[in-house]
């Protein structure tokens, strides 16, 4: 049973540093972005669950500035890389080329080579270009003339696209998509976020002031964080209840492709995170469903029917998790 007599729980391992550092993260991006707090947490549990953010949203609503702040509060090295139509693959993962000097190729490394890699426009590339991201979004690594070049930890991508302009855009193929952690859709602010945002950019005369924004974990420091967050205890019905969630998008009436158990090792891994970054060394049942309709929506497909009828991926997973029951 999860914790039948309401008593408090002792953690077993210590999260104080961990939340102290998510605190100074969400702290640190506050100085710019205004509201966003799902956004930020979200993005804030990919980085402790080792994963890669797809960002979508209308233009002008902080996607591209979110990431790099994000990245600016983590001192590691950060690339960024507008995708384009007429981009090649050798524009990503880098080229060789020929040194007149000592008379052989030598490997120029591309922008792939950094730990936190903002993509802007992620499905204006045509497929070839994309695919040269499959292999080091999933295996950490590059190949190139058939040499393997391994990327340093940590690795993450943060792409960005709109959902709106189709105009000159590539349907990202759906072994890419599975590679997301998190689709996260940023949404408008609402009028008084908006007015706040009006007002802190009225009195810092037009200046965003990224540059204030500091870093405040290392990379050894995140790498001590991420192990915590495995280590987090999971009940026995819990994962159960994971499993019975993505099963369910694999028979559901409404969707022609389901979920890959890849979807239920993330929502396990983003849930201990989210978890760890509420002081708790366990997940419940509200943490799953909380990162559920981030895991999942960008992994299933509608039926030619249901998207016709203009039903949407979250909706339908927000159906499922009405009908899975929840162990108590």
């Amino acid at each position: 049973m999860i914790n039948p007599t309401n008593t408090p729980f002792e953690n077993r391992i210590n999260l104080s540093d961990l939340q102290a550092a998510v605190q100074s993260v969400r702290s640190e991006i506050g100085k710019v972005i205004v509201g966003q707090e799902q956004t930020v947490d979200l993005m804030i549990a990919a980085l402790l669950s080792d994963g890669h953010i797809l960002l979508e949203g209308v233009p002008g609503v902080a996607k591209t500035l979110t990431a790099k702040l994000l990245a600016r509060t983590v001192s590691v090295k950060f690339s960024r890389l507008q995708f384009t139509p007429d981009l090649m693959p050798s524009d990503v993962t880098g080229t060789s080329v020929f040194n007149i000097k000592t008379n052989e190729f030598e490997f120029r490394q591309g922008p792939i080579f950094s730990n936190i890699v903002l993509i802007d426009e992620i499905n204006r590339a045509p497929a070839k270009t994309q695919s040269a991201l499959f292999e080091s979004m999933e295996e950490r690594q590059v190949t190139v003339d058939g040499r393997t070049y391994k990327l340093d930890p940590p690795f993450m991508v943060v792409a960005t696209q709109n959902p709106v302009d189709q105009e000159g855009t590539y349907r990202l193929p759906e072994a890419q998509l599975d590679r997301f952690l998190f689709k996260i859709r940023v949404d408008y602010p609402n009028v008084a976020q908006e007015t706040k945002i009006l007002e802190d950019y009225h009195s810092r005369k037009n200046s965003l002031q990224i540059e204030n924004v500091q870093s405040v974990i290392t990379a050894e420091q995140l790498r001590g964080y991420r192990e915590k967050v495995y280590s987090l205890y999971v009940e026995p019905q819990l994962l159960h209840y994971i499993a019975q969630i993505v099963s369910q998008t694999r028979n559901n009436a409404s969707l022609y492709l389901g979920a890959s158990p890849r979807a239920s090792l993330a929502i396990l891994t983003s849930s201990k995170a989210l978890a760890a970054m509420r002081g708790r060394d366990f997940i419940t049942p509200d943490d799953i469903r909380e990162v559920a309709i981030p895991v999942l929506q960008h992994r299933v497909m509608l039926t030619p029917e249901r998207e016709m009828e203009g039903l949407t991926t979250a909706e339908i997973v927000r159906q499922i998790l009405q009908q899975v029951e929840i162990p108590r």
